[in-house]
């Protein structure tokens, strides 16, 4: 690698971890709404801060495998957090210095146009899942995309304990349907609960879940 390919990665790194510590600071806040939003809609708007929250961990995710992909270490420093970011900020980039970076910099072109494009995906496939899919298809994609089925790297088949309300929300259906659904989902071997039950462990995600997505 030459000096000058040194002097652009360490560029592209340093954007991509402001744009990473933008992403952590917009978690927190869409976190803070979440917990606080009360009244006769809560529960909708509840679930759609949750929805924020997970698409933004999506794309910081992204970043950050970026970050590595390219020999950097993603910064979660938090006495350098809220300094890197641009949340509280509107950044103004000319349209030619942009097509310049994106002509110069093959690296932070592919990681740009690479977030670009997960960003859309993802909006579009939402939008379906919301419209056309049922809640039984909805929670299975849900549950997919906490484990990170289908992102790039090795999945996390194994989720943090997460409540049944909070799934429901995020799903847009009750409670009860849910539960329903998680112990059909468990009859069948799609997930089980490591530690043997719901209260004592994380919830494990088969691969063999997308059956349910991609049944007609």
């Amino acid at each position: 690698m030459t000096a000058r390919c040194t002097a652009n990665a360490e560029t592209v790194v340093r954007l991509l971890n402001e744009a990473l510590a933008t992403e952590v600071i917009c978690i927190l806040r869409y976190k803070r709404h979440y917990f606080m939003t009360a009244g006769v809609n809560g529960r909708r708007v509840k679930a759609k801060f949750l929805q924020y929250v997970a698409e933004e961990q999506g794309h910081a995710d992204l970043l950050a495998e970026r970050i590595v992909q390219l020999g950097g270490k993603p910064d979660l420093s938090t006495e350098r957090l809220l300094i890197r970011s641009h949340a509280d900020r509107i950044l103004r980039i000319e349209k030619a210095a942009m097509l310049r970076m994106l002509h110069e910099q093959p690296r932070f072109s592919e990681a740009f146009m690479s977030y670009l494009l997960t960003h859309s995906i993802r909006v579009q496939e939402d939008l379906v899942d919301q419209l056309f899919n049922s809640s039984e298809k909805r929670l299975a994609r849900a549950l997919l995309l906490l484990a990170h089925f289908g992102k790039e790297g090795k999945p996390e088949t194994v989720i943090a304990k997460i409540s049944q309300e909070t799934l429901a929300e995020m799903v847009g259906t009750t409670r009860s349907r849910v539960s329903f659904f998680m112990n059909k989902f468990r009859k069948l071997g799609f997930i089980d609960y490591k530690g043997g039950s719901r209260r004592n462990g994380g919830l494990h995600v088969h691969s063999s879940l997308l059956n349910v997505v991609l049944h007609d």
